[in-house]
């Protein structure tokens, strides 16, 4: 049964039915919970800082924020991020700590099982 995407932004639609192929396609259900999380309203989605990773994360772990990362806080492991949104100093700030800044399609191409990945937000 197909869901109805009732978005306006062209590149989010895109994006979650993309989600959604590789989840049933791949099984891998990480794909489908960040659809879900990326489906709903921007202000249900939360942000996630910088700083946030920091604490979490281990180093060279592969994350997924199905949402806005924000640069509060320092990083000083080489993480691969995905997000949806970046702020430009966030993303500066993860390549200065040795990290890649991937959008979550690139993120999908690489990992399409989802082995290895985590979501955080």
């Amino acid at each position: 049964m197909l869901r109805t995407i009732r978005k306006e932004n062209a590149e989010l639609v895109h994006i979650l039915i993309e989600l959604r192929r590789a989840a049933s396609a791949h099984e891998a259900p990480l794909w489908g919970a960040v659809a879900e999380k990326l489906a709903r309203a921007r202000h249900q989605r939360p942000a996630v800082n910088v700083g946030h990773l920091e604490r979490v994360a281990h180093p060279q772990e592969t994350v997924v924020i199905p949402g806005k990362l924000l640069a509060d806080g320092q990083l000083t492991k080489p993480l691969t991020v995905a997000a949806f949104h970046y702020s430009t100093e966030a993303r500066a700030k993860i390549h200065n700590a040795g990290g890649k800044a991937l959008t979550i399609a690139e993120l999908l191409k690489a990992h399409p099982d989802a082995a290895g990945v985590r979501i955080l937000g």
